[in-house]
């Protein structure tokens, strides 16, 4: 039997619990491995602002949210049934790294993630928050996600390989899945009805958000990814692309949600870096590629990940951490 939250006595033999009056939904991986999941967050004295595919976001007053990120995996714009150990400790305690590492580039939405610093409501959830939550400042968001990619991968090779361009902007011919752009590309997405991200072009992005608007967020995203490529690659870590979202507050124009995760990017091992074909990867591309493996139909419902492909995908997201952050993740 397992004492998990102080909220009652499990049995680590059942696959799935819920525990009884615990803010969490917990996922038992196994007998063996005992890792707790966070599928689900639940707290009753908080007001539920919005649920992501990730995150768990509450209001806190007027002007601050709070967001708490999970164990949830999506792929293909749908949330499996099966979390990721440690996942979400690793999308907020990377994005705190990364804030912190701009922000003579960018001002950022985070208020604080020491979980002492957070109002008195919210200390009664102190243990459940503690390494994957955030309070942060509320924004109003810019409705549209600023992809740039340095290298070609995953639609955009697709999209290239139809039309030898990529959003509205022509590449050399002949490149191979997976080289290296002359120079990164900005190319932005928004979502479509569906709910599914589509790529824009940038005229169209000039459309929706004004030329002046548009273009800071172009150059900036570009300046963004630049910095952190480079600090990457001095870490054996390729950033082949990723996607930034930003918002306005009383700062002006911030960086927002998470930035440069293996959520958000493409991370590659340099050292098993060969182009002509996809990559391995410190990112979710592992469990994209397990689902392409079983022709899943990318219809609901999202199938369950066998424990092997889990447990392997914690691990290359810790490892990922690790190599970037040069520390150990917190507990």
């Amino acid at each position: 039997m397992l004492n998990f939250c102080g909220f009652g006595r499990v049995d680590k033999n059942v696959p799935v619990a819920r525990i009884r009056d615990c803010p969490f939904t917990i996922n038992f991986m196994s007998a063996e491995t005992i890792q707790p999941v966070v599928l689900q967050t639940d707290f009753p004295d908080l007001e539920v602002w919005a649920s992501g595919k990730v995150r768990d976001i509450y209001r806190v007053d007027n002007e601050r949210l709070l967001f708490v990120a999970t164990d949830r995996i999506s792929a293909f714009d749908y949330v499996l049934a099966t979390g990721i150990p440690e996942k979400g400790k690793v999308l907020t305690q990377l994005s705190i790294f990364w804030f912190d590492f701009l922000k003579n580039v960018v001002e950022n939405h985070m208020i604080t993630a020491e979980v002492k610093q957070y109002p008195p409501a919210l200390q009664h959830y102190s243990a459940e928050l503690r390494g994957r939550s955030m309070l942060v400042t509320r924004a109003e968001m810019v409705p549209i996600e600023c992809v740039v990619r340095g290298y070609i991968s995953g639609s955009a090779w697709k999209e290239y390989q139809q039309s030898g361009s990529v959003c509205g902007i022509k590449l050399p011919s002949g490149l191979r899945e997976s080289d290296k752009l002359p120079e990164p590309i900005f190319t932005p997405a928004t979502k479509a009805a569906s709910g599914h991200d589509e790529n824009i072009s940038f005229a169209d992005m000039i459309k929706r958000a004004g030329r002046e608007e548009s273009e800071r967020l172009r150059d900036l995203s570009i300046r963004i990814y630049t910095q952190a490529a480079n600090y990457a690659a001095e870490r054996g870590i390729i950033i082949a692309d990723t996607k930034f979202e930003f918002g306005h507050t009383a700062k002006g124009l911030v960086l927002a949600d998470e930035v440069l995760t293996p959520d958000s990017s493409r991370f590659w091992p340099a050292d098993r870096y060969t182009p002509g074909k996809a990559q391995e990867s410190f990112d979710k591309q592992y469990v994209r590629d397990y689902l392409e493996k079983v022709r899943w139909n990318k219809q609901p419902p999202a199938p369950a990940l066998p424990e092997e492909i889990a447990r392997k995908t914690s691990e290359k997201y810790v490892e990922a951490y690790r190599r970037l952050t040069g520390a150990e993740l917190k507990p």
